[in-house]
């Protein structure tokens, strides 16, 4: 009896750890195999099978469980604490306030996937009353709708599993202080029968972000208290967005780049970009240091992430530096610096945003972010080479030569056809920008596990599940964003802001100054992807008023926020190089002054010659 209790009681255990994760990495797995079996089709099957058709369905069910696996990802991030917020005002709390505060950011969280749970389960019964189908694969559109009230529904479970083990760590009167706080952020939704639209989305965000609450569920949170408040739109409607606003082919494009990377880097891939890059610059003065950079222009072209590249280029290149006599703060903020440009070099998850909100061609994003991420590198090498000839910093000694150099170009051959078969897709008119990452996704699992063979089964496990919890977080931010934005269409925010700043100055050398200057600041305390979602569409209009095209503004917006991943407090790349190395993040900081002044040189450049920039897409247009 005790046996059987002791296996139910291991049964349940491992369903608790892994329930969501069953689905995440068969669900990831399948829409790469569906979107490379749909470009396959088109070019391969129809050219030896008359009136073969399209197989639209791949694209159909592919959006379905992308869908599913977003939210369902989300719990695993609850579990893990995971996600995009800002932690200033925390980080200064003392250690018994900050545990009170998870008490406060999960009591908030627990009410907004309730509020959408309860509300999807509605959806759900109007399209049992009213049937609908899907149009290629004729399914009822009450199996995708599901996952309103499943995953909305597990994530509350699993918030109250957290928040009985924050209870534990707290104890009673700290819960119960907890409690009150909430209670108090909600008593003017609670007693006012009337608070004006934008004092309460923008009022209930800036505090909801103050206290930690993660980014995306503050955007949420505060469209929930404005429609209660100002009676704005129907309360039902936050579910429906919650669906339809990822409901998108496009969007997708951002789980296959995140997963393309993990993949590769899991696969053997930092290793062999780190010989060639050696191989081409690690002999002179700051040898090592250069081969960094390089090395996170090559994985830039690859992950499209700047904390990514950080991660798995300096793991390797910071311990090796501090080995080499470098000094271990300016090795930290070089690396945090130059993981800078995978944000730039496409392919790029804040180019995909961007393209998404502004309805700007991804492919031509792309392609803009080439010379600004290249000159970056540049820049950032420059000053490594007269920084390490300072310090008397040397590269490695050993043979280099045009044969060492082949062979290190033939072995890391296999990752640099990532970024052709990515951008030569879209130029070529061949894939989509989301079958292009699909495509590249997939072939990083073949080099991976055939080619490589450093990626083995539990690694493909984990990098799946960590694939789809990063991108994950990001598809709930684009979401709940358009809830958020929905309000300030309705209240004309964008406009007003428009003719408040036109008002100021209509000369288009000022207002762009004022925006950089704006972007930089907002960089400080937010995360690119969620200031992206917030931003452009209050700043698109006014610069688009100027003369701006919206593809020029993309470079300068998403060249800005990369800065932002080196400037304290909220420095992405700073805190994962503070990590790797083991080093205080002020000491970091202080080293990457110096980078930042230099790319801010890069930013004026894009901003007020926009030929530099677009000069890959035919200059401005």
């Amino acid at each position: 009896m005790e046996k059987t209790n002791a296996s139910k009681q291991g049964v349940l255990h491992w369903l608790d750890e892994n329930f969501e994760k069953m689905f995440l990495v068969t669900g990831l797995l399948s829409i790469t195999l569906f979107i490379t079996w749909q470009v396959i089709y088109r070019y391969i099957i129809t050219q030896f099978i008359e009136r073969a058709g399209a197989a639209v369905w791949t694209e159909e069910l592919s959006r379905y469980i992308f869908i599913w696996i977003s939210y369902l990802a989300l719990s695993v991030a609850i579990k893990k604490r995971s996600s995009i917020r800002v932690d200033m005002l925390y980080d200064h709390l003392p250690p018994r306030l900050q545990q009170i505060s998870w008490i406060v950011v999960e009591v908030l969280f627990f009410i907004l996937t309730a509020t959408i749970a309860y509300y999807g389960w509605g959806q759900i019964e109007r399209l049992q009353e009213y049937p609908q189908h899907t149009t290629a694969l004729r399914i009822p559109f009450l199996i995708p709708y599901l996952i309103l009230p499943f995953g909305f529904g597990l994530m509350c479970f699993r918030l109250l599993q957290s928040l009985y083990k924050q209870v534990k760590v707290c104890g009673l009167v700290d819960t119960l202080i907890g409690l009150i706080a909430v209670f108090v952020i909600a008593s003017p939704v609670i007693f006012c029968d009337y608070i004006e639209p934008l004092p309460a989305l923008f009022g209930y965000f800036i505090v909801l972000c103050a206290i930690g609450v993660p980014v995306a569920i503050s955007l949420g949170l505060s469209t929930l208290a404005t429609i209660i408040c100002a009676d704005t739109l129907p309360i039902e409607y936050m579910a429906q967005v919650a669906f339809t606003s990822i409901d998108s082919f496009p969007i997708m494009a951002i789980p296959f780049f995140i997963a393309a990377g993990v993949f590769m880097g899991a696969g053997g891939l930092s290793h062999r970009l780190l010989s060639l890059a050696d191989e081409i610059v690690g002999g002179t003065y700051g040898g090592i240091g250069l081969t960094a950079i390089v090395t996170c222009m090559f994985f830039g072209a690859i992950s499209g992430s700047g904390p990514a590249t950080v991660a798995a280029i300096g793991a390797l290149t910071i311990p090796a530096m501090v080995e080499r006599g470098y000094d271990k703060y300016f090795s930290a903020a070089l690396v945090a610096a130059a993981g800078c440009v995978g944000v730039m070099i496409p392919p790029s998850n804040p180019f995909v945003v961007y393209g998404i909100s502004a309805q700007v061609s991804i492919g031509d994003l792309f392609m803009s972010g080439i010379v600004p991420g290249i000159m970056v590198g540049i820049v950032l090498m420059s000053y490594c080479y007269w920084y390490s000839r300072k310090k008397g910093w040397r590269g490695q000694e050993k043979v280099r030569n045009a044969r060492t150099l082949m062979h290190a170009a033939w072995d890391a051959k296999w990752a640099l056809m990532v970024p052709v078969i990515v951008l030569g897709g879209i130029y070529g008119g061949i894939m989509t920008p989301t079958e292009a990452a699909a495509i590249a996704a997939f072939y990083g699992l073949i080099v991976g596990l055939f080619l490589y063979k450093e990626m083995d089964f539990k690694c493909l496990i984990n990098s799946c599940i960590e694939s789809c919890e990063t991108s994950a977080v990001i598809i709930v931010l684009m979401a709940m964003a358009t809830l958020f934005g929905n309000i300030m269409t309705i209240e004309d925010v964008p406009g007003t802001v428009a003719r408040a700043i036109l008002s100021f100055s209509e000369n288009k050398i000022v207002i762009l100054m004022l925006i950089n200057v704006l972007l930089l600041i907002v960089g400080t305390f937010m995360e690119a992807l969620a200031a992206i979602v917030i931003l452009v569409p209050i700043l698109l209009p006014i610069v688009t008023g100027v003369g701006v095209s919206p593809l020029h503004f993309g470079v300068i917006i998403v060249v800005n926020l990369a800065i932002g991943f080196i400037t304290p407090p909220v420095g992405v790349n700073l805190f994962v190089a503070s990590g790797v190395a083991k080093a205080k993040l002020e000491n970091i900081a202080s080293q990457a002054l110096p980078m930042i002044a230099l790319m801010l040189i890069v930013l004026l450049i894009c901003t007020y010659i926009p030929e530099v920039p677009l000069i890959l897409v035919g200059g401005p247009h």
